[in-house]
């Protein structure tokens, strides 16, 4: 079946290598020889105009794995008619929860310790804090179809701390740093809240067309953007000391010609290099200092 996402967890104690599917997750170890976990989507068949995907990976609290899941509303499917209660996700297909994995020092018992149920629309992109949460912001957050934000801290049990709602435009990708989310959207904005209060603190017009990609730099700060206008652009984040506003500063740009990037990634903490994908493009292109 086809992968549409895969992603590193660092943990601790192990580094995992997890990928989601049409029909679930998969976690193998860091070079992929040995597969440790399979979880199964609670999801029947669909038709291949309703496929659903599992969206959304990341590492939280030290010994979790989170990854989001699509799930159906009790007693509905897109075959099933119009009803009294219908869902409200504009796809009419499912929800979003996610699935909360206990990843053991060692070994093959992973367990599902719990699901997190807060999101009406599908997940799109989970994020776990890459610097350090300043007192009470989370240490996660979520993001889903109609671009409503959950922000959660992880520490003991995971607990809601706040919910940014969405305006209706897709948040297809999520990065946190240092008490800052960044969240880019299908409009091609990028919007910079604070992850203690919700509040919005900076929203920059970065691309002409869809965001599929956003990247941290945890050492420098440093945010990468991919999206469908066949750019990517390197941005710096940072906060006033003086006056705790959060500034933004242009810092690079790179046109991947005739290509429709859908997937970038630094490749060091620093942000000096990164790496670009699109589609239908059977290779990756790597950047970084001349």
């Amino acid at each position: 079946s086809v992968s549409p996402q895969a992603a590193w967890c660092e943990l601790p104690s192990r580094v995992l290598l997890v990928l989601t599917s049409q029909r679930g997750v998969q976690m193998y170890d860091a070079d992929g020889s040995t597969m440790v976990f399979w979880h199964a989507l609670d999801v029947p068949e669909l038709p291949a105009a309703h496929s659903v995907f599992a969206r959304g990976i990341a590492a939280a609290g030290g010994c979790f794995v989170c990854v989001g899941e699509p799930r159906a509303w009790a007693g509905w499917w897109p075959w099933a008619g119009p009803g009294p209660a219908d869902p409200p996700d504009p796809t009419g297909t499912s929800f979003g929860a996610v699935l909360v994995f206990d990843i053991p020092p060692k070994g093959t018992n992973v367990t599902l310790s719990e699901v997190l149920e807060q999101h009406r629309d599908p997940i799109t992109d989970i994020a776990a804090e890459q610097g350090q949460a300043p007192d009470g912001a989370g240490d996660l957050v979520t993001a889903d179809d109609c671009g409503t934000l959950c922000l959660w801290s992880s520490r003991e049990e995971f607990t809601l701390l706040g919910k940014i709602p969405g305006s209706g435009c897709t948040c297809s990708s999520v990065a946190l740093w240092n008490g800052i989310v960044a969240a880019g959207y299908g409009n091609g904005q990028i919007r910079l809240w604070e992850a203690g209060s919700g509040r919005i603190r900076a929203q920059v017009s970065a691309h002409a067309r869809w965001i599929y990609a956003l990247d941290l730099a945890p050492l420098t700060g440093k945010l990468l953007s991919g999206a469908e206008d066949s750019f990517v652009h390197v941005w710096k984040l940072s906060r006033d000391p003086d006056t705790d506003d959060i500034e933004v500063q242009h810092c690079h740009a790179e046109c991947v010609t005739d290509t429709q990037v859908c997937g970038a990634r630094f490749c060091d903490p620093a942000g000096d290099t990164f790496a670009v994908t699109g589609y239908d493009l059977s290779e990756i292109l790597c950047y970084g200092p001349a």
